[in-house]
Order: C-alpha cells, then structure tokens, then sequence
C-alpha cells in the first residue's frame, strides 16, 4: 500500500509577521497510523525539502503521544526535511493521498495548480483523497468528472468558524474553510470544537482539527481495505 502526504511550504501567516506551515500532530499522527500499519510513505511540498513547521504546534500546550514520538524518531524526522516537490509526482503511483492542515495550506496547497490536479487526478482515478483541519481547503478549486466541485452535495467537514474565531485568526487567513466547503455546495457538518470529528463520503475523507488527525488517517486505512 503506498500513500502519498502532502505538506505545505508556507511560512507566512498573512500580514502579522508571524509565522505558520503545517500543524505537528497533523503530520505525526497520520504518519505514524500509517507506518505502523507499513504503508509505504512518500512526502511532498510544493518546494520540496523541509516544510515549516508552525511554531505554536510544537509549544508544551500542544504535545501528544505522537508528537512526542516523532521527536525521538530520526528516520521520520529525515523523512521529513526532504520531501519531494510537488509537480514531480504521479498520482497514478499511490493508492491514495493524505493532506495534513496547519494554517500554511490556506496560501499555497489551496491555490497550487499541481496539487489540485494531483486531487482531481486521485479522485477521478477512484482513489481517495482525506484531508484534514485547514486542509480540506485544499479542496476549494478541485472539480469532478462533469467539471462540478469536488466537494458538491459531499458530507464534509474541517476547521470550524468558531475554532478559527478561538485562535483570533479569522481577519488573517484568505478564507473560512468551513464557509468555504459551504460555498461550493458541501453538506458541511461538525462536532464540539476540538473534539475529534471525521466524516467519509465515498472516496472523500475530511478531519475537523488537530485532535481528528489520527482518526482521519485511520478511516483512510479502512477505505483502503
């Protein structure tokens, strides 16, 4: 079984001078439910190399087992810091493609040409696609066989207005994923913030935030089987 996950290479968090990317526990989890489960993994940003590594996940407050475990874990940390670029991958070599969140995705992955052919490639190919927190905004742009959004009359879900109210980010990014996902005709649905929340609609597979990322990648291990 070979997946592909995809990272962001954004560092900018808008206009605030701060900086953001991909959220640890959206990596780590993902990535160690499928190396246990010997999947074999391929990594790839749209620049390749290292992605940046939002700050504020990697702060005491948002430990977890896996991302304790990643720390001490040499071999996925090199993983890690040479991913492969983007526009060099074939969908057609993987069974199936897993997007970790973070704010990062919102600027790049959401918009990058490479990654919303990669999606539609997978999806049409009848290969699923899971997403998880701010990455189902990745999704924004992917249209299906008859050119409709991906994620039309889909049940879907992702970082809520409210989460994004609670981090005092919703006058930063360039989009609400859950207004977004709404827009473009999702059937979009959550559980209590920050609780973990994940749907499966057919091939499509989305996680509500941090907490979900573990269970997303789980459920697409189940699709798989």
């Amino acid at each position: 079984m070979k997946i592909l996950m995809v990272l962001t290479s954004h560092d900018q968090l808008g206009n605030t001078g701060k900086k953001t990317g991909f959220w640890l526990e959206e990596f780590a989890a993902p990535y160690f439910a499928f190396k246990d489960a010997g999947v074999q993994l391929t990594l790839a940003s749209p620049k390749g190399g290292q992605p940046p590594l939002d700050p504020k996940s990697d702060e005491p407050d948002f430990q977890t087992e896996e991302t304790r475990r990643f720390r001490k874990d040499s071999a996925a940390q090199a993983a890690l810091a040479s991913t492969v670029v983007l526009s060099s991958v074939n969908a057609g070599d993987y069974d199936a493609v897993f997007y970790p969140g973070g704010h990062g995705p919102l600027w790049d992955l959401a918009e990058d040409k490479h990654s919303i052919a990669l999606i539609e490639s997978f999806y049409n190919a009848g290969r699923p696609v899971a997403t998880v927190c701010h990455a189902p905004g990745v999704l924004r742009h992917a249209k299906d066989k008859d050119g409709q959004p991906l994620v039309k009359g889909k049940k879907v879900t992702g970082f809520t207005n409210s989460e994004e109210d609670a981090v005092q980010l919703t006058d930063v990014v360039p989009f609400l994923v859950e207004d977004e996902l709404k827009a473009k005709g999702g059937i979009f649905s959550k559980g209590p913030d920050w609780a973990s929340y994940v749907l499966t609609d057919g091939l499509l597979i989305t996680g509500q935030n941090p907490a979900s990322s573990k269970a997303g990648a789980e459920a697409l291990l189940a699709k798989l089987k």
